[in-house]
């Protein structure tokens, strides 16, 4: 049993690490695909920043404002529509802006502001890349380290569990 543990547990060392080396390839790619639609939203704002600059001294929400108070339902939906992509690109440029520190600060956004549809996509075409940048390299051993860790603690649990039942 001993043997056995010894093997599982060095594997799962080993795997952790690897596995958790991979994930700042992940974030590299999902700010990637934030910079992407950031940069796809903005193309999209352009003509209307740009009636915007003509009509309305520059302000976008002047013209956001003029559509939705307009009598015209289809203008009125044309102006939902210009601050849907308005708001879109303020919450990308946050992103991006969250996602431009440590390493360390880019995974704790990540759990817990990540765009579900942003990180499905990331996911969905990800390609695994172990970064061998110090920050990268003490992630990854720290992270698979506490894996290890874990399957230890579980490993040691069900053998006293089991030593347990087996002393009855």
């Amino acid at each position: 049993m001993d043997a056995i543990r010894g093997f599982l547990d060095r594997i799962i060392l080993v795997i952790g690490v690897v596995a958790a080396g991979c994930i700042p390839s992940f974030i590299a790619q999902y700010r990637q695909r934030v910079g992407g639609q950031l940069n796809q939203v903005l193309l999209d704002l352009a003509p209307f920043q740009a009636i915007a600059n003509q009509s309305h001294h520059g302000s976008l929400q002047e013209l956001i404002q003029y559509h939705l108070a307009s009598a015209d339902s289809t203008f009125r939906r044309e102006g939902t529509a210009i601050q849907t992509m308005a708001d879109s690109a303020e919450r990308l440029r946050q992103a991006l802006q969250s996602l431009n520190t440590d390493l360390y600060h880019q995974v704790a956004y990540l759990l817990t502001n990540a765009d579900p549809r942003i990180a499905r996509a990331t996911w969905d075409i990800f390609s695994p890349a172990f970064n061998i940048t110090p920050q990268s390299v003490v992630f990854a051993l720290i992270v698979g380290f506490a894996i290890w860790l874990v399957f230890l603690a579980i490993w040691t649990l069900f053998d006293r569990i089991a030593g347990i039942l087996l002393a009855r």
